[in-house]
């Protein structure tokens, strides 16, 4: 009898640091394969993906990208940073979360790359910038604050 049960999250992270198998770690959590999002090592950094798909489309007029898909790539990019550059084994949650739209979202790809800014024991800073043709022309922004750990 073989053992089929998955691993739990700490375990799933804990592999993934050691493997950089990204993919393994985003396609374990619906969100974010429903919404396309993955972890790359682009160019010897960890980027996110949101690979375009109709469905990201908010104003079919303009044919821009809905500002709730952009709000989860950037919230997506803090997490996975989290995840895979700190010792926290559980997914730190959103205490703020501040986004700048700068620019449209055209129909195509977008990265995010996460900076984490300070973390301390509890709590970490964390900003983002997404952005499609031009890295430094980003097309939204964020600024979060995670809670690591319960007091």
């Amino acid at each position: 009898m073989s053992d089929t049960t998955p691993p739990s999250l700490a375990e799933l992270v804990r592999q993934v640091r050691k493997t950089r198998e990204y993919s393994r770690l985003t396609d374990a959590i619906p969100y974010t394969r429903f919404m396309g999002i993955g972890v790359e090592n682009l160019a010897g950094e960890m980027l996110c993906r949101m690979t375009y798909k109709p469905t990201l489309i908010g104003n079919s007029f303009l044919q821009a990208l809905h500002g709730g898909t952009l709000g989860a790539l950037l919230e997506s990019a803090a997490i996975f940073e989290l995840l895979l550059q700190t010792d926290t084994e559980r997914v730190p949650k959103v205490i703020s979360l501040t986004v700048d739209f700068l620019r449209s979202g055209k129909p195509q790809d977008t990265f995010a790359r996460a900076i984490i800014t300070r973390q301390g024991r509890r709590v970490a800073n964390v900003r983002v910038e997404a952005w499609q043709d031009d890295r430094t022309r980003p097309i939204a922004t964020a600024h979060a604050l995670f809670l690591l750990a319960e007091p």
